[in-house]
Formats: structure tokens, C-alpha cells, sequence
């Protein structure tokens, strides 16, 4: 059974850090493509950054130059590294996973974790 689990959200002010974990089990990790979403309040879910399984990745122009993804193939472990954030960056972050870049990036990917729920106060 595939299993995506989120950890790392939390509260923190403007201008602060956190970083994010998503620990998967279950599928051949290296061979999918990984992405983390996020879903303000009253807002549809948009991407943060996606990763293919060759390393390639993708960001939201929002968050290019703050967040950086990155994974441990070791640990089976997807992070987002996430910087200089603004109160914009509040919302619930998942992980998602898709052996499929395109269908993974469009949002419709197979697999998907509970959410860690990110605060950034102004």
C-alpha cells in the first residue's frame, strides 16, 4: 500500500523557516516523480514545486528564490525547504507522487498525503 506522510508544518512569522518532510512507503521511490501542493483557505489547490525522478524540477513562480526541494533516496524522503516566507505561503502543504510528470504536475496525481498545515503570521 503506497503512503505519503507529511511533517515539519507549523507557525512562524514573516521572514522566518520551516521545512517540510514527506516520508513514502510502499512503491518504488526513485522511479516517481514527486511534487508538493499547497490549498489556502477559500482557494483552490495550486502547485509549490515539483521534482521528476531524473532530478528535474519545477517551480511556482511565488516561491522560486524561497523554497527548494530536495530528496533523500536513502531515507525515502521528499523535503521542502521553505524561506523568507509571507503570510501569502499560509495554507495546508501536501505531498504528492505520480509515476507520471505530466499527470503529477496537472494535480491529478495517484497518490497523495494528509497535509501539514503551514501558519506564517505578519
Amino acid at each position: 500500500q503506497v503512503r505519503l506522510e507529511e511533517s515539519g508544518g507549523g507557525s512562524v512569522q514573516a521572514g522566518g523557516s520551516l521545512k517540510l518532510s514527506c516520508v513514502v512507503s510502499g512503491y518504488t521511490y526513485k522511479t516517481y516523480s514527486m511534487a508538493w501542493f499547497r490549498q489556502a483557505p477559500g482557494k483552490e489547490r495550486e502547485g509549490v514545486v515539483g521534482i521528476s525522478s531524473d532530478g528535474t524540477t519545477r517551480y511556482a513562480d511565488s516561491v522560486k528564490g524561497r523554497f527548494t526541494i530536495s530528496k533523500d533516496n536513502e531515507k525515502d524522503t521528499l523535503y521542502l525547504q521553505m524561506d523568507s516566507l509571507k503570510a501569502d505561503d499560509t495554507a495546508m502543504y501536501y505531498c504528492a507522487a505520480d509515476p507520471n510528470w505530466d499527470t503529477l504536475l496537472r494535480g491529478a496525481a495517484n497518490y497523495w498525503g494528509q497535509g501539514t498545515q503551514v501558519t506564517v503570521s505578519s
